[in-house]
């Protein structure tokens, strides 16, 4: 059995879905800022293959006009929801505090210890769920258009790097500091933070321009050679493993390090942190354009079944 089916069966799932989509217009701040799982979602979008392509579009509801970035921060806004509650944790994983590891038999459960309730966990489950769609099978236990929006979000969750944080302080949610002058915490500050700080001092608050540099320095720039690296994938449940580890050992040294609650994080945090987070932005979205390519697509390549 796939280790992510357990909680397939628990998907609400039902005629009520796109009222969901139509009457949150408004986001909040969860994951990525709404600017990071933006950015991630056109990343993808642009990199896709042309049947992949027309797959997502069908998938989208008509009024975003094909547009999947529209719709990458609808999890976040409906999370709370009774009926999305038990979505919540799936949108990270707690690690041991210190431990600075990841590892999905002891990490991957929610508050209650139920199994493969972690974003490592639901980003299997919903790859899996869309892997119908191209096999044109009947069954009505998945909802598609849910399914691809749940995995675009979740893959720009697990490249957050504080979203595989210690346990304890909730990965740095519980770190209360402050950026330049106003309050905020660890955690947040790798949310939203570094990147609105950036578009202020660098970009003229224009999140196109921001995107045109990510785009640049993978396509042609300093991550280029970088780029088959990312995309390589035999087995999904590794490769989503490796995403976890990369994002602990960056919250390891580059997040927690040298922070202490209550101080202030400026010019040297900013600077230092930006390109990496930056890099992280473009890793989600070249990943999640590989495995949309992969399940959706014209390819024979699929994943490696797990055992």
């Amino acid at each position: 059995m796939d280790r992510c089916s357990g909680f397939a069966g628990l998907v609400p799932f039902g005629a009520l879905w796109l009222l969901g989509f139509a009457s949150i217009m408004v986001p909040r701040a969860q994951g990525w800022s709404k600017e990071g799982h933006i950015m991630t979602c056109r990343i993808a979008q642009a990199l896709l293959e042309p049947e992949a392509g027309e797959a997502v579009e069908n998938l989208l509801p008509h009024y975003v006009k094909g547009d999947l970035s529209a719709l990458c921060v609808w999890p976040d806004q409906i999370r709370h929801w009774y009926r999305y509650r038990w979505t919540s944790s799936l949108h990270f994983i707690d690690t041991p505090d210190n431990a600075c590891s990841f590892d999905y038999s002891r990490d991957c459960h929610d508050p209650h210890g139920l199994e493969d309730m972690c974003v490592a966990g639901a980003i299997q489950n919903f790859t899996s769920q869309l892997s119908h769609y191209r096999e044109g099978t009947s069954d009505r236990r998945y909802n598609m258009t849910e399914a691809l929006l749940f995995l675009s979000h979740f893959m720009g969750d697990i490249h957050q790097p504080m979203h595989v944080g210690f346990t304890t302080d909730e990965g740095g949610n519980t770190v209360n500091l402050r950026w330049f002058r106003h309050k905020s915490n660890l955690h947040h500050v790798w949310d939203r933070e570094i990147l609105l700080t950036a578009l202020a001092d660098y970009y003229n608050k224009d999140l196109d321009l921001l995107l045109q540099d990510i785009e640049g320095n993978f396509t042609d720039g300093i991550w280029s050679d970088d780029v088959s690296s990312w995309r390589h994938c035999d087995d999904l449940a590794s490769c989503i493993n490796k995403y976890a580890v990369e994002s602990i050992d960056i919250a390891c040294k580059w997040g927690y390090k040298g922070v202490d609650p209550g101080e202030t994080l400026a010019d040297d945090y900013f600077n230092s942190r930006m390109p990496i987070l930056m890099k992280r932005i473009a890793q989600g979205g070249v990943r999640l354009a590989m495995i949309l390519n992969r399940v959706l697509g014209d390819s024979e390549e699929g994943f490696a079944t797990p055992t």
